[in-house]
């Protein structure tokens, strides 16, 4: 049997530096499970991996497409699966990490059949958006799909509208199209949840928003602004500096922004996260104990297969 450990918690609690203690044990390669951190030109504002951790850790998936490329959930369910077969054939585990919760959901689960959207319902949805904000789309999807207005980040934007175009153009509600049995997994997965006190998670998003600043991030907002209107840049860090670089905010003010929102972001992935994934959770720096976890977590496992 071959397993999957998947390493996920909120922004900034500290998932990168565990994951790498943790693959000193088992020295296969980590994929990174990180929407943003997959673009070449966003390096200080994602909180991307040193090159030496990369190299180091054998980190894949990351700093390896253009912010001008197409890529969506689906792209990297298979770059991901490709890269577990990998891991597979030359040993019995595999490890990815990070924050983005529907890669994680489409490696370990598949992928539903979705219908194509129609492009003048989502310029529609977007329009809504972009001049009377999320509550109107948040409305509309309580409305035509309570069940999937309960399982959704209804903050996210991009997720609201896939959502109810979705909807809207099939006459459907979301789950017609995921009480769809998916093909098993060839694979055990193992969940290693991390949480941590929320003030104490506060301060190291905190602290980790004056390091960005101190590492240059004005300057690699400034070098990206004439492209600020694409969808990877429409990321907490990079649209608070563009408002700053427009005149809409001082300095102090921007950079309280980008706090306030990461502390944001961070409550809606323990959330999510919460919904999704039972006890146990580990902190950070409980290294000894989340070893003994999934040691014991890979024997019970390999128990239960059936020989022969």
């Amino acid at each position: 049997m071959k397993y999957l450990i998947v390493i996920t918690g909120p922004t900034g609690i500290g998932k990168t530096k565990l994951t790498l203690q943790l693959n000193e044990q088992f020295n296969t390669s980590i994929i990174s499970a990180d929407s943003r951190q997959i673009y070449k030109e966003l390096t200080i504002g994602t909180a991307k991996p040193l090159q030496n951790e990369i190299d180091h850790g054998h980190i894949k998936l990351v700093d390896f497409i253009s912010i001008h490329e197409a890529y969506n959930v689906g792209n990297f369910e298979k770059d991901a699966s490709k890269l577990i077969a990998e891991d597979h054939s030359n040993s019995d585990v595999s490890i990815i990490s990070g924050g983005t919760g529907l890669y994680f959901q489409a490696v370990t689960k598949g992928l539903h059949d979705f219908p194509k959207n129609s492009p003048q319902i989502v310029d529609n949805l977007k329009d809504i958006l972009e001049q009377q904000g999320l509550k109107p789309l948040q409305e509309r999807l309580q409305l035509k799909d309570p069940e999937r207005y309960e399982n959704i980040d209804i903050h996210n934007g991009h997720r609201l509208i896939r959502a109810l175009s979705l909807v809207e153009h099939s006459g459907l509600p979301y789950s017609h199209f995921t009480n769809v049995e998916l093909a098993v997994r060839p694979f055990k997965v193992i969940n290693i949840i991390l949480d941590e006190d929320r003030t104490v998670l506060y301060k190291k998003i905190e602290n980790r928003v004056d390091s960005m600043i101190t590492a240059g991030l004005i300057d690699e907002a400034q070098s990206l602004k004439e492209h600020s209107k694409l969808q990877a840049l429409n990321t907490v860090g990079y649209k608070e500096v563009f408002a700053y670089l427009n005149g809409d905010y001082d300095l102090n003010f921007c950079i309280e922004e980008i706090k306030k929102n990461s502390r944001r972001y961070a409550k809606r992935q323990l959330t999510w996260l919460r919904k999704q994934y039972p006890d146990p959770r580990f902190k950070p720096n409980e290294l000894d104990a989340i070893r003994t976890y999934i040691q014991n977590t890979l024997s019970d496992l390999h128990k239960q297969t059936p020989t022969g």
